[in-house]
Parts: C-alpha cells; structure tokens; sequence
C-alpha cells in the first residue's frame, strides 16, 4: 500500500512524533511511505532516514499557493491512502479530494480544546470532516467534543486509537536508568513546549509552596520549544521572584528525550488542556511514576489513581501532589512505577494501532 503522510511540519511536537511512529511502523509492515510537510522542519530527519522514508516540502507562505501546491502535490502522488494530523492539513486533504479522489483519507484529532466548540472555525473545520472517510481521535475526550462540533458524522466513520509506544525505545529496563533518590535529590523532569497552556506558572507557584526542606531536595528539568520569548521572560521572571533559580531548569527539546526520562525518578505534566500525551505514555512505559493534570484522557492513562491527579489550575492540589512524590521511598517510586508500566502495556500496543490505521486504509473498519 502506498500512503502519504501529511502535516504541517516535523517538529518536536507530539502530533509530529506521532506521526513518524505511525509511519515507521507503517513501513515496517511492508507498505510505501512518505510525508508531505508545508515548514521545513524535519526534527526527525534521521529517524526518517534511517527506514528510507522521504519528505517533500512546499515551502510556501502565501495561504491560496500554498493550498495549490499541496493539492498537486498530494494527487501527483496517487497514494492509496493519506493520513492528516491536525486542523489545518487535515482541512488541505479534505479539499485536496474535491470534486473525487482516488485513495481513502483518514484525518486525526489530537487535542481536546474546547476551542474547537467555542470558536465558529473550530466547528467549520470539523464539517469538512465530511470529506474524510475516516476520522480518527486519540482520547474520547477529544471524540466528545469532535462529535458535537459536527453531530451529523456517521459514528461508524468515527474511531479512537490511542498513541503508539515503540517497547525497543521506551522500556524500564534501559542501563541508563537512575538509583531512585541519589544524592538525596528527587528528579522531576517535564517535556513540553514553554507556553501558557502548559502551565509551568502555576507548577512554579506550587513549588514554592513547597516546604524548604522539600525544595532542598526537588530539582525540575522542562525540556521543550519556546513559543514566545515574551512568555519565557514572564517564566524566567516568576522563577527569580521566588528564588527558585537553583531547582527549576529549562532546556530545548532534544532527541534524546527517552534517556532523559530514564534518568529521572518521576515526570510531571502540568497543562490545562490535553489530548492524549506522548510525554505521559513514554514515562508510564519506562517505569516512572507520573503526576499529572485531571484533563481529556489524563486518568484513564494513570487509572484513576487520584494520589497522581490535579487540577491543574489549583496550586495548592498540584503542590501536594508534588510532596507526595518528594514523600515516596525508593521502594515505594519503583512499586509505582513498575504498575505504570503494566498498565501501558495494556493500553498502548504498537501493533495494535499500526494495524488499525491500516484497516481503516483498507476498509475493513
């Protein structure tokens, strides 16, 4: 089967790491597998590489030749199937397929906004969805919302297929995994763009509500892209007012990412809005404890462990949670962990959901 891949670009985001697992596995099973981007940005650019899977970009600003563009590109192609991730690509794939197509189109929701039922173009984009034959959410959260944007989409044209974990990269068992608690310091780390809906102020507050011999003993590691100088200022200047310069530390997205969290004790999503989190199912696969906000998906991922749960715009709830861990023996961390590990086992199958975009390709779904 020949299927193309298309996206806004191959950043370091969640929907793009997504995206390449999916076409890797893709092409593991066989198939023929490109990717179509319109900003060239290629973060995963040998991962790509090392399976031959080639990206065309149309680098292209001005919005009408862009859609041209992308539209020859995609029919010139003749796929058999195309997979959106997206509001926007999926919108160019939608239109791409007028007035007919040849190949079946498969689009992906990947965040439960509630934008998409507030705002006039969040609903327009979903009722082009009519356009696709198929539509595909991560979390039944965002399903929900999907649904009453458009209530006419045929139910069995809509699906929920959680994120793929790929077992050789993310495990518990990798050599670079950390003694819980060494050098009396517990570990936190964060992956995430630096943006407000990531909420890092609030997590900042709530560190320091923390204890002083808690902050003794916490150090934070965020690794993610900045979207807004502004908005890292504003951080950086909440940081320095509560002297929190010695615990809190960012850095940019790396490759990497997966020995980062091996060589943490435990990882913590802040955000106020989620879809289903690559961060969180990556952790839970390698064994780590996890705190996170009571958002979308969020507690069916962590079982509805409440000791794990917050709400994300409580500063006192997210602290707590924090001493919580910051409480925990090593014993207690690896207990913890090893019971995330088996859960994401069960919840997040690579073969699973690479054979079911494949089926939804094919017709059989």
């Amino acid at each position: 089967m020949k299927i193309l891949c298309v996206i806004d670009s191959l950043g370091s985001g969640g929907a793009q790491r997504q995206m390449v697992e999916l076409a890797i596995g893709f092409k593991k099973k066989g198939n023929e597998v490109s990717f179509l981007i319109y900003h060239a940005i290629n973060f995963f650019e040998s991962d790509l590489c090392k399976y031959n899977i080639p990206v065309q970009i149309v680098n292209e600003s001005k919005y009408i030749v862009r859609f041209s563009k992308l539209r020859r590109a995609i029919r010139q192609e003749k796929p058999d199937a195309v997979l959106s991730f997206l509001e926007g690509p999926n919108l160019i794939c939608e239109m791409a397929g007028l007035p007919s197509k040849n190949w079946k189109l498969v689009v992906g929701e990947r965040s439960a906004n509630p934008r998409i039922l507030n705002s006039l173009k969040g609903r327009i984009f979903r009722w082009f969805h009519f356009f696709a034959d198929k539509i595909v959410s991560n979390s039944h959260e965002n399903l929900r919302m999907v649904k009453k944007a458009n209530p006419l989409l045929a139910t069995k044209n809509i699906h929920v297929i959680y994120n793929i974990i790929d077992r050789t990269k993310w495990n518990p068992f990798s050599n670079v995994n950390r003694n819980a608690l060494e050098e009396d310091r517990f570990h936190l780390i964060v992956v995430g763009s630096l943006r407000e809906v990531k909420n890092p102020l609030k997590m900042i507050e709530a560190i320091y509500l923390l204890s002083e011999q808690e902050k003794r003993r916490l150090t934070v590691d965020w690794y993610g892209s900045v979207h807004s100088q502004d908005y890292r200022d504003s951080v950086k200047e909440l940081i320095s007012k509560y002297d929190l310069e010695e615990i809190i530390n960012f850095h940019p997205p790396v490759k990497d990412i997966h020995i980062k969290i091996a060589a943490s004790d435990a990882l913590g999503l802040f955000s106020i809005l989620e879809g289903l989190p690559n961060t969180i199912c990556e952790a839970m696969m390698m064994g780590k404890p996890v705190i996170a906000s009571s958002v979308s998906d969020i507690p069916i991922l962590l079982n509805n462990q409440r000791e794990f749960l917050f709400n994300p715009n409580d500063v006192v709830d997210i602290k707590e949670k924090i001493s919580y861990l910051l409480s925990l023996s090593s014993e207690e961390i690896f207990s913890i962990g090893n019971g995330n590990y088996n859960h994401a086992q069960t919840l997040l199958d690579e073969n699973f959901a690479v054979e079911s975009y494949l089926n939804l390709f094919s017709g059989k779904m």
